[in-house]
């Protein structure tokens, strides 16, 4: 029989509530038709549509990044505040578009506020300047009685919104960029963005682009990145894409193998930088752009349809081991948001009369809901499998974490097989399990089972119960599933 053991007193790392952000651009119908429609039955008093509130307020995002992605690269939020009918149009030569600037500063600030979200800010270092970014710092957070702020004021918001999370840029190591700046140039860039956004508040935290491009120069940049504004970043922001063009099933419940290799060299590079230059205050990982992309990417499909990518079970899957790896590494990774939130590569897909749930949704609340502040330590013994270039890899990915308040533990369990139910037994190496142990199931009768307008409940989640007692019990992890176990220990 496979067995998980978990030790409920050898914690591995604090877990940042951050894990589970989200992300917001100017992009097809993520802003335009998803979050904003005014003048739709579905819209409230500020043109947000209210299903969709009601929909990401489950997701429990705690903090959302804007605008972009791509197109900040080439973004002017001067011309997205003030009167709505006198703000200028813009080409977004990110996605070659149309950008009405009908949504701006402001809106995202009431939208956070209605999600109960913070707002995470990225500032235009491509075509940009550092003049532009330290005032949208002042007219965001500043409180002396300045133009920028009387602006503010005259914009309808007299109290500072206070931004504390302020992105350096996006993908700055790509070469699709606008504004793609070499190792070198991006640490000065860094530098100087940093002092000057830190001297008009010197309470934000930046996230430093560092690496998107994996086939890049990614130690170069880490070491003159650290070595110039090191004093001055408190994050290293990294994106990642997963994806199964190839249709190959076990190659792709494989892929979090190569995040995780990912995770692990970089984690080790920022502490041995930090080591070599003296650097003692702590830099975290945010991986500010994650997710389960390939239907509608460039490099896959000439038809890249507003990034409407339509998930599956297997998707859900991958989503699913996404936020095991991010909880296993949460001594480092202090954020990360999946891209994106509405329409754009996301959970929720809407349409002028309603929306569905994707099935990247149901894992992502799941976890958003459930998960613990303490990450555990939990070792699988158990089955493998194999793909085209890996193998021994076990059949279960897991996770487990710690209420340390409520002393509720939950363990996440994704099995990886096509076929296989695995009976498992789940031991404690301390202490004991009380009362009834909820279980949350998310499963389809099939792979490649997708969700939609007309079979909105193809895949989903479903609960129920096990008695627990003493420091084991057995449970069957079904056949290509995402399971929460969740128990009171004594």
């Amino acid at each position: 029989m496979d067995r998980i053991r978990i030790n409920p007193f050898r914690p591995l790392g604090a877990i940042d509530p951050n894990l589970f952000g989200g992300f917001a651009e100017h992009l097809g119908r993520s802003i335009y038709g998803g979050i904003y429609e005014p003048g739709s039955p579905l819209a409230d008093e500020d043109g947000f549509r209210r299903d969709v509130l009601e929909a990401l307020r489950r997701l429990k995002m705690p903090i959302i990044r804007y605008p972009g992605g791509n197109f900040v690269s080439g973004y002017r939020w001067q011309d997205g505040v003030g009167d709505p009918s006198e703000r200028r149009a813009q080409i977004d030569l990110a996605w070659q578009a149309m950008e009405s600037n009908q949504f701006g500063t402001n809106e995202f600030i009431k939208f956070c506020r209605k999600v109960e979200a913070a707002p995470y800010f990225v500032v235009n270092c491509g075509d940009g300047d550092l003049r532009e970014a330290r005032d949208w710092v002042e007219y965001c957070n500043g409180t002396q009685p300045t133009y920028l702020v009387k602006l503010r004021h005259q914009h309808g918001f007299p109290e500072p919104h206070d931004i504390k999370y302020w992105g350096l840029g996006n993908e700055i190591d790509g070469h699709w960029q606008i504004g793609y700046k070499t190792p070198a140039e991006y640490a000065r860039v860094a530098t100087e963005y940093s002092k000057l956004m830190k001297w008009v508040d010197p309470s934000i935290k930046l996230i430093a682009s560092a690496v998107s491009s994996w086939d890049g120069d990614v130690v170069e940049r880490a070491q003159l990145l650290l070595e110039q504004a090191g004093h001055l970043i408190d994050y290293m922001g990294l994106h990642g894409y997963i994806g199964n063009p190839d249709d190959n099933f076990p190659k792709y419940m494989a892929q979090v193998e190569m995040l995780d290799e990912r995770l692990t060299a970089y984690e080790g590079l920022i502490q041995a930088l930090r080591l070599d230059n003296k650097i003692k205050r702590p830099i975290a990982i945010a991986v500010d752009e994650w997710n389960v992309w390939y239907r509608t990417h460039p490099e896959y499909s000439k038809d890249i349809n507003g990034l409407e990518e339509i998930y599956n079970l297997e998707d859900a899957l991958l989503v699913a081991m996404q936020l095991n790896l991010f909880i296993r590494h949460s001594k480092t990774v202090k954020m990360a948001n999946i891209a994106q939130i509405v329409n754009v590569i996301a959970p929720i897909f809407t349409r002028p009369d309603g929306y569905f749930l994707q099935t990247i949704f149901y894992p992502f609340e799941l976890y958003s809901q459930t998960c613990g502040n303490i990450t555990l330590d939990a070792i699988y013994e158990g089955q493998t499998f194999s793909s085209d270039d890996q193998s021994a890899l076990p059949l279960l990915d897991i996770s487990a974490t710690l209420d340390s308040q409520n002393n509720q533990m939950v363990l996440y369990v994704v099995n990886r097989s096509q076929t296989a139910d695995l009976e498992t037994a789940i031991q404690l190496t301390e202490g004991g399990f009380v009362g009834d142990v909820r279980v949350v199931t998310i499963n389809g009768k099939d792979i490649k089972g997708q969700n939609s307008f007309e079979t909105p409940d193809n895949v989903g989640a479903r609960e129920s119960t096990l008695a627990a007692a003493g420091s084991s019990f057995v449970y069957t992890f079904e056949a290509h599933s995402v399971t929460a176990l969740i128990c009171s220990l004594t």
